[in-house]
C-alpha cells in the first residue's frame, strides 16, 4: 500500500499543477448555484457561508441540487459524514437527469451508508440508465470519513465513469458500445446531495434501525467544484467529444499507470459487493462486466 499511495501523491501533485488552471470552482453563494428542498430549520451555513450542513430528523430530511445541467465532466465536492451511531442514516451526492426518481432518468451515485458506532460507514456507488439501475458497487473506506471533510468525484466523459474517493479511483464504469446500450451519455444531469432515512435497507439490509434518540443528524458540505459542459438548448457545443478539455482527452478516457495501481490496491483490499460476482442476482453476467477497466 504504501507504494500505491506514494504513486497516488505524485499523482495528485501532477494534477493540480495540469488542472489548477482550468478547473472551474462554481463563483457565487449557495443560493445562486443551488435549490434547497427541505424546512429551514434543515439547511444552516457556517458564518462565512462556505460550509453547509444538511440534518435529518423524524420529521424530514434535507436536500438540494443545482439550478443548472450538465454533460461531462469533473464533479467534484467535499463531505463530511454524520458521526456516531448513523445507522439507517444514507447521505447521498449523486447526478441524475431529472429532479425524481422517473422511469426514465439516468443517474450516478455516491450514497453513504451509515453504521453502528464503531463499525464502518459502506459507500455505495451505483449507474442508471433510462430507469434501470442494479449495478451497485459497495467498498469500505480506508479513513473514518465522519472526522473531517474528504472529497467525493465523478469523472465522466463518453468513454468511462470513474468515481473517486480522493483522487483515487474506486470505480470504473466503461463504454464499449454494449449492445445493451447500458451506458448513460446521452442526458445532461443535476447534481444533487442529499441525507435521508433509509433504516428499510441501508444498514444489514434494513435489520438496523435509525435510533431517533440520536437526532438530530448532520452532514456537512463545501468546496463544490465542476469543471463541465453546462448544457443550453438545444445542443451546446461540447456534447460530443471534441477533445478541447482535459476531461474529453486522451488521457482522461483511461486510468493513468498510477492510477491503475491505487485502483488494484482498492479492489484487493476494500471491494466487499460487487453486482458483477453476484450470479444469484445475475446468473448470467451482465454485459459490462465483461469489461477490463484497466483497458
Amino acid at each position: 500500500m504504501a507504494s500505491s499511495i506514494a504513486h497516488f501523491l505524485v499523482l495528485s501533485a501532477i494534477i493540480v499543477v495540469l488542472f489548477s488552471s482550468t478547473q472551474a470552482e462554481v463563483q457565487g453563494s449557495f443560493d445562486d448555484n443551488f435549490s434547497k428542498s427541505c424546512p429551514e430549520t434543515h439547511f444552516k451555513t457556517s458564518e462565512d457561508g462556505q460550509i453547509w450542513y444538511l440534518s435529518l430528523d423524524k420529521k424530514a430530511g434535507c436536500g438540494f441540487m443545482t439550478k443548472q445541467k450538465y454533460r461531462f465532466g469533473w464533479f467534484s465536492m467535499k463531505l463530511k459524514l454524520v458521526g456516531g451511531d448513523s445507522a439507517g442514516v444514507v447521505t447521498a451526492y449523486y447526478m441524475c437527469t431529472e429532479d425524481g426518481a422517473g422511469p426514465t432518468r439516468d443517474e450516478l451515485d455516491f450514497e453513504f451508508l451509515g453504521n453502528r458506532t464503531g463499525e464502518p460507514y459502506l459507500i455505495q456507488t451505483n449507474v442508471y440508465k433510462n430507469g434501470t439501475g442494479n449495478r451497485e458497487m459497495r467498498h469500505v473506506l480506508w479513513f473514518d470519513p465522519t472526522e473531517d471533510f474528504h472529497t467525493y468525484s465523478v469523472l465522466w466523459n463518453t468513454h468511462q465513469i470513474v468515481f473517486f474517493v480522493d483522487r483515487v479511483p474506486i470505480r470504473v464504469y466503461k463504454n464499449a458500445n454494449y449492445t445493451n446500450n447500458f451506458f448513460p451519455n446521452e442526458k445532461p444531469m443535476y447534481l444533487f446531495s442529499s441525507i435521508w432515512n433509509a433504516d428499510d435497507w441501508a444498514t444489514r439490509g434494513g435489520l438496523e434501525k435509525t435510533n431517533w434518540k440520536n437526532q438530530p443528524f448532520v452532514s456537512s458540505y463545501k468546496d463544490f467544484n465542476v469543471d463541465g459542459c453546462q448544457w443550453k438548448d438545444p445542443y451546446p457545443s461540447c456534447v460530443s467529444t471534441t477533445t478541447q478539455n482535459w476531461w474529453d482527452q486522451y488521457d482522461s478516457w483511461h486510468l493513468s499507470s498510477d492510477q491503475k495501481l491505487d485502483y488494484a490496491w482498492v479492489q484487493r483490499n476494500l471491494v466487499i459487493y460487487d453486482y458483477c460476482q453476484d450470479t444469484e442476482r445475475f446468473p448470467k453476467k451482465p454485459e459490462e462486466c465483461w469489461l477490463n477497466p484497466w483497458e
